[in-house]
């Protein structure tokens, strides 16, 4: 189908009012176009019973992590968030619309990690300071007001990528248990051919261009492209991971690769619902104050983790390996 109106509008306007692409600014220019960008798209951030910053221990040095909790008497399933951006751009900043929507929708407690950027700090940086957080949350349950035995994670674009790969660290280190694993238009390999890549080009909306970029800044050495905790849709194992939502956007070059890491889940037995929102592009999920589709996505995730976790609430019904529109 066509570009959805609504996405088509945002596109619109940036190309009428001469945006420049991330890929052509430095990387401070592309951090802060990148965060106003997605306040300017997202709707007016929920109110949640209890917002929290706080630091915890990481590999590199301390690392920022905010705490997400609704309302609640007893000890909540937990879901460990990261954000997208590219492993380069992001903050706890980046998610917090998202984080306060799932928190509230699901219910759940989320925490968010604030995981070291490239450049300065390449793989396999960020995916070591995810599994710290995912950890420390396991951790301090007691704390935290969680159930250690409900913990999920999720992440849009570059962290879906970190969300997949801590499933496979989680799963291979002895834990901690995952419940399930939401995977918002994840990268899943270097150096994809497939025939989304081909084809989005669009100067406007994230393209072929975008996705080397990045992975220009986050990898140390061409081989570590090729590691696991880089390109998850390489591991030679698939098995015995957590209950999978795979969401994938019709016009984004990250499409196929999306899809395959679905099929490759399915494949070694993994529960897995796809859903490819049809006329929809690469990073419409933050873009809940603009786009009807972005409201849908996140009430997606939603129900996936409601069905992870064992909570009853009503949710959209959607078939295993569907479409979404």
């Amino acid at each position: 189908m066509p570009l959805d109106p609504q996405f088509a509008a945002a596109r619109a306007a940036r190309e009428q009012a001469g945006a420049r692409p991330l890929y052509t600014m430095s990387v401070e220019e592309a951090r802060a176009e990148d965060l106003a960008s997605i306040r300017a798209g997202g709707g007016d951030p929920q109110p949640v019973h209890e917002v929290t910053d706080r630091t915890i221990p990481g590999p590199g040095g301390d690392l920022p992590v905010r705490v997400y909790r609704p309302a609640s008497d007893t000890p909540l399933p937990v879901l460990v968030y990261l954000f997208g951006g590219g492993w380069t751009l992001g903050s706890v900043d980046t998610s917090d619309e998202v984080c306060r929507q799932l928190a509230n929708t699901t219910p759940c407690a989320v925490v968010t990690v604030g995981y070291r950027l490239a450049p300065e700090h390449r793989f396999p940086a960020a995916v070591e300071d995810a599994y710290a957080g995912l950890a420390w949350v396991a951790g301090h349950a007691d704390e935290l007001g969680v159930d250690p035995y409900r913990i999920a994670v999720a992440g849009d674009s570059a962290g879906g990528n970190l969300s997949a790969a801590l499933t496979l660290l989680a799963r291979d280190r002895g834990g901690p248990a995952l419940v399930g694993q939401a995977l918002v238009y994840p990268n899943t390999e270097y150096r994809s051919q497939t025939a989304s890549i081909r084809e989005n080009t669009d100067p406007w909306l994230f393209n072929a261009t975008s996705v080397d970029w990045y992975w220009g800044h986050y990898l140390a050495e061409e081989k570590d492209g090729y590691h696991p905790l880089a390109s998850p849709l390489l591991a030679d194992d698939h098995t015995g991971l957590p209950p999978a939502l795979v969401v994938t956007a019709e016009y984004d070059p990250l499409r196929d690769q999306g899809e395959q890491y679905a099929k490759a889940l399915e494949t070694a037995g993994v529960p897995v619902t796809l859903r490819r929102y049809d006329g929809m592009a690469h990073g419409f999920f933050t873009m809940s104050g603009t786009v009807d589709a972005a409201r849908r996505a996140q009430e997606d995730v939603a129900a996936h983790l409601r069905r992870c976790f064992g909570l009853s609430r009503p949710e959209r019904p959607g078939p295993r390996c569907g479409r979404a529109g």
